[in-house]
């Protein structure tokens, strides 16, 4: 094996790690939404469609500030108001 061949190695193995680690992360996001849609039925019942496609469009940051609020914030608006 050249040093060309090993250094063409490493990076497919690389990205294959980088990959994986991405999906990964998508994964636990998309259960972090799944868990918040949960919270928020429970709470205050059916869900608008616009709600629930805002909260799986969300960012992780989102996700974790709306998770914050969704047990003492009164209304839906007030949990997902962006601060």
């Amino acid at each position: 094996m050249t040093i060309a061949d090993y250094l063409r190695e490493q990076g497919r193995l690389a990205g294959e790690r980088e990959g994986r680690l991405a999906g990964e992360r998508e994964g636990r996001l998309e259960g972090q939404r799944s868990t918040l849609l949960k919270l928020l039925r429970l709470r205050f019942g059916e869900l608008p469609e616009p709600v629930v496609a805002r909260v799986r469009a969300a960012d992780a940051a989102q996700i974790e500030g709306w998770t914050e609020r969704v047990l003492t914030s009164p209304t839906l608006d007030d949990v997902l108001i962006d601060r």
